[in-house]
């Protein structure tokens, strides 16, 4: 059982939680909670070690069992250490250091999301969750976006970040999967043409805008097509997962039809 502070483990998962660079420099992140250490499980992704205390409801320690027999590096640690690392008020009792291992973009594209400047993480966690309940193939992200990687994107995510190919671009790097895909991008805009008068049904590219200034120079140098939401009501905006997630849905809608 680990008593000490000093742990090393207890030292790596404390940096991971809170710095960016740490997460980068080390190719980790956290997923906290039983319902997320599940979803890892589940999609076999690549895991470090995972720490719990007896804190554990009976759920979680069917989990921590699965994972020894799987033999994953499980270790406990008193309630109290797990406790001062935890990124939630109340630590459900486990949590994990996970390898970052994107998940691959599909060679067949049509359909890609690109969230820019989006800076808000439960904004972030909430269209990655969108993106991977609509069947988005793969989302880029910017260097403008916050890290889809810190706790409170993979909370707010829902176990999205392991079903869906998410990666971090510069905008070269983003225009060349647009382009040898032959993607029509769309833009998200206050001024575009309203989404219900668009064809949504050819091989795309969605572009989301950030919370305050909206999409970047960049962002609207690749756009094709600008499109907006219609708002008959008082409001001149909406948030930015709500307006991702309609926009995604009507996607869906066309493409079932």
């Amino acid at each position: 059982m680990i008593t000490s502070a000093q742990n090393p483990k207890l030292k790596l998962t404390l940096a991971l939680g809170g710095r960016p660079r740490e997460r980068r420099r080390e190719n980790a992140f956290l997923a906290e909670g039983v319902r997320l250490v599940e979803e890892a499980l589940a999609a076999n992704w690549p895991f470090r070690f995972v720490l719990f205390s007896d804190s554990l409801s009976e759920r979680g320690q069917i989990l921590v069992d699965k994972l020894k027999v799987a033999d994953f590096e499980v270790e406990e640690v008193t309630p109290n250490l797990l406790q001062s690392i935890s990124e939630t008020e109340t630590s459900q009792g486990i949590l994990a250091v996970l390898n970052n291992s994107p998940l691959p973009i599909p060679d067949s594209r049509t359909f890609l999301l690109i969230l820019d400047q989006i800076r808000d993480p439960g904004n972030l966690g909430s269209l990655l969750r969108t993106a991977a309940a609509v069947g988005v193939q793969a989302v880029l992200l910017p260097p403008e976006t916050t890290d889809a990687f810190a706790p409170k994107v993979i909370r707010a995510g829902m176990g999205a970040h392991f079903r869906l190919p998410i990666h971090i671009m510069d905008w070269r790097e983003i225009k060349q999967v647009c382009k040898s895909a032959n993607l029509h991008v769309f833009l998200a805009d206050t001024d575009g043409s309203p989404c219900w008068e668009i064809d949504f049904q050819n091989p795309l590219v969605l572009i989301i805008g950030g919370e305050a200034q909206g999409a970047s120079g960049p962002a609207r140098t690749l756009a094709n097509t600008t499109v907006s939401i219609p708002m008959p009501g008082e409001a001149d905006s909406l948030n930015a997962s709500i307006a991702g997630a309609v926009l995604v849905f009507e996607v869906l809608r066309q493409r079932k039809l």
